[in-house]
């Protein structure tokens, strides 16, 4: 309850304006880019994605975006930004322009290669034939030529950004490379002017293989990137550009998307995509949502049930009242989380930033140093410059800056596409420590709505129908008819039975034909019924082909002074103490015969199906699974029991749900998740450390949790802790082969044991070797 006497400080969530950037080639790029926003008056917090080439500005008040792209340029990068959430909704906007520009620039590319590579091959002939009879090498002034347009025309791009970086008092992996090249092509011309005609001393070949080689692997790079973002282009995808509504006068006509609006009644025919969130109006269909939620099959909709965009719809005509449009659907809701996600920052990611920010002078210095060496130990200059370049073009620090980015993108992408939404980078790093996952029951491991589990008739002959053979099924009919006006949530169970015994009995309810075939059965009679009433506090009763019959609970059954033989008696009793709800049909007194019982009848909340195995895949991945429960002590006993749960907590109020987890926390010493429906969870989920949400409560769950399960589905809580460790497993895998890179190759390189040619070439690889092996983890799949 709250004291609405006292203030209430209500918390400003701070205003987040995001910037494309362009001409980022390392961590270093992404680092300075950072320290120039976060220097902007007004800026509270910065962070530049290399992998999305993205900048996330973080401010308390709105901030001029021009003034933002203006700190960009001037630290010598491109910058725009990022068109807003409404426009981004509307189909084809910004992410389909984009594409389109990507596309556009990975043809220029592949074209500037291959013209650069083949200018460069005649470069590579000595080295090719040196070791035959008769050597090849084009003349000197062929080899300048061809030279200095791959040095100054295909690698200029990296003059002019190693230019911006000195300009900015920084250095990146630009600044290498135009140093390491430079001193290959300068130490060429020089032995090339004083050695006229000679050709076995050049070494242009070094500086232009060098430039093709960075240039692939950053070409290799940028395409591995893309496919990184494979989640956000199928989620793209999935916006219509048209919806075709329907007026008032009952006419339909096609219109843009943009002009729907929220109670617009839009038709949606067999085959299309759902344009809106909305409720179904009328018609039955089969709705395909695997791309939004990961469901494989297709899900039932009918009237009064909600559609998402982007969904397919399978097998029906039906018009849809829309509740939602734009960014406001679940679809645009569902694509800006995943792209926040793989926005931001891995709490690992500051060991990489604090690396990138010495490592480009740390290089400059052991190049001086391997320089100076070579010279000391009496080797020739154009060994010693050789040797230097090596190094310079060796350490790139590309594979540093792609380690983390590159994994947060691929996983979150493999969840978003298996219904698993991750917030940030925070809670997936926080996913993969759990090591205890508290589980609410209701909507949870259970369907969340009451079944009937058991119907036992009992005193049938009063009702004089027991030579006809069928008691139960009779007497089931009967108890279905007392409840069919009744909206109650038993009522609906107790109906929808009834009508599912009904139609699994006809197919062996026939009579033998003269040909030994068995003719179909006439469906059940349904009974006559008359004046259906509600007994407050006690259950319902009707005249039912002229008896007095009544449905109600064991305290109207004592009331009316029923006795119950023992056997019937423990089994209610029985029945109660595994958490489930008992009822009774009774006939009720009249002058000719007393009140008396003629069925039990067992209400229960059915445990979902693969909630087992999902508790099993826990265990086998050392998470300990804890049932945290409203519900009584044998209702919530019979689920743990059903579920191989040892721990659980029943009467638990969902005020009290969080003191438990918090006690989970303090007595495991160990991350500990909470998944719930994120409506009467929510304070159990922000006490947790890390709160896993069912989409029952969507607005709910993308604001409280950290994760959110995009189907009641158990089995998404193990699939969220398995994606999160094996994207974990992969930074560390890219961060400690990065590193390694680096402590190997750099003294390989200043040793001599690397040309600048190998050198180039293993810098490429480093990259490109970063990211695929990121892009692995689209490979996973559920329950492996």
């Amino acid at each position: 309850m709250t004291d609405l006497s006292e203030p209430t400080t209500v918390a400003i969530p701070p205003v987040t304006t995001e910037l494309e950037i362009g001409g980022m080639t390392c961590a270093m790029c992404a680092a300075r880019i950072e320290k120039a926003l976060a220097r902007t008056p007004g800026v509270a917090r910065a962070a530049v994605n290399l992998a999305t080439e993205r900048a996330t500005v973080a401010s308390d008040a709105p901030l001029d975006v021009d003034r933002l792209v203006a700190v960009v340029v001037q630290a010598g990068y491109e910058a725009r930004p990022v068109a807003a959430p409404e426009a981004a909704a509307q189909p084809g906007a910004n992410a389909t322009d984009t594409d389109t520009l990507k596309r556009r620039q990975d043809r220029r590319e592949r074209n500037a290669l291959i013209v650069a590579a083949l200018l460069t091959l005649p470069l590579m002939l000595p080295m090719l034939t040196e070791w035959s009879s008769a050597p090849l090498a084009p003349p000197v002034w062929l080899q300048l030529a061809l030279a200095s347009v791959v040095q100054f025309g295909f690698g200029a791009r990296f003059y002019s950004a190693a230019w911006r970086a000195l300009r900015a008092k920084a250095g990146n992996m630009d600044l290498l490379v135009a140093l390491g090249t430079s001193a290959a092509y300068g130490l060429s011309v020089w032995q090339a002017a004083a050695h006229p005609g000679e050709t076995a001393h050049l070494y242009f070949e070094a500086a232009a293989v060098v430039i093709v080689l960075v240039r692939f692997g950053k070409w290799l790079e940028a395409r591995a990137k893309r496919q990184t973002t494979d989640a956000i282009r199928a989620l793209n995808a999935l916006r219509p550009d048209r919806a075709r509504i329907r007026g008032g006068d009952g006419q339909e006509r096609d219109v843009p998307l943009a002009e729907v609006r929220v109670g617009t009644v839009v038709v949606v025919r067999p085959g299309e995509r759902v344009p809106v969130d909305g409720v179904v109006l009328e018609g039955r269909t089969h709705i395909d949502e695997s791309l939004i939620t990961g469901e494989s099959l297709p899900v039932a909709k009918e009237a009064g049930e909600r559609v998402t965009a982007g969904s397919i719809n399978g097998d029906g005509l039906v018009a849809v009242t829309t509740s939602a449009t734009g960014a406001e659907t679940t679809l645009a809701r569902i694509i800006r989380l995943v792209e926040t996600a793989q926005a931001e920052k891995a709490p690992i990611q500051r060991l990489v930033d604090r690396v990138s920010a010495v490592f480009v002078p740390a290089i400059l210095a052991i190049a001086l140093v391997t320089l100076c060496g070579w010279l000391l130990a009496g080797a020739s200059g154009e060994t010693a410059i050789l040797n230097a370049v090596s190094v310079l073009v060796i350490a790139c620090p590309c594979a540093l800056g792609l380690a983390t980015p590159a994994a947060i993108m691929a996983g979150t992408g493999v969840a978003a596409r298996h219904g698993v939404l991750i917030k940030d980078a925070q809670a997936l790093e926080l996913a993969q420590r759990v090591s205890v996952v508290a589980f609410d029951k209701t909507g949870t491991l259970t369907a969340g709505k009451p079944s009937m589990v058991a119907f036992e008739a009992l005193g049938i002959e009063a009702l004089g129908i027991e030579a006809l053979g069928m008691a139960r099924g009779e007497a089931l009919t009967l108890a279905a008819a007392v409840q069919r006006g009744s909206d109650h949530p038993l009522a609906r169970a107790l109906v929808a039975a009834a009508e599912s015994d009904a139609e699994g009995s006809e197919g062996v309810r026939g009579t033998a034909s003269p040909e030994g075939t068995q003719a179909p059965a006439a469906p059940r009679a349904q009974p006559k019924v008359a004046h259906a009433v509600a007994v407050p506090g006690r259950g319902v009763q009707a005249e039912v082909d002229g008896r007095t019959l009544a449905i109600g609970s064991s305290r109207w059954l004592a009331e009316l002074g029923i006795d119950l033989p023992p056997a019937i008696a423990a089994r209610a009793e029985a029945f109660e103490a595994a958490g489930n709800t008992v009822s009774w049909l009774m006939r009720l007194a009249t002058p000719d015969a007393p009140a008396a019982a003629l069925a039990l009848i067992a209400f229960g909340d059915t445990v979902k199906a693969g909630a087992r195995d999902a508790i099993e895949r826990l265990a086998a991945r050392g998470v300990t699974s804890v049932l945290v429960t409203g519900d009584n002590r044998g209702s919530a006993a019979s689920v743990a029991a059903a579920l191989g749960i040892r721990e659980f907590h029943a009467n638990v109020l969902p005020a009290e749900k969080a003191r438990v987890v918090s006690e989970l926390k303090t007595r495991t010493g160990g991350i500990v998740a909470m998944a719930g429906d994120g409506i009467n969870d929510a304070p159990a989920l922000a006490a947790a450390d890390i709160g896993m949400a069912m989409s029952t409560g969507t607005d709910v769950a993308m604001h409280t949790a950290g994760i959110t399960l995009m189907r009641g589905d158990p089995a998404l809580v193990a699939d969220a802790i398995d994606i999160s460790r094996r994207t974990y497993r992969k930074i560390r895998q890219n961060l400690f082969w990065a590193f390694v890179y680096n402590l190997v190759g750099i003294p390989l390189a200043a040793f001599g044991l690397l040309n600048p040619m190998l050198a180039g070439a293993a810098m490429a690889f480093s990259s490109v070797s970063v990211v695929t092996n990121a892009l692995l983890l689209k490979t996973w799949r559920s329950g492996k």
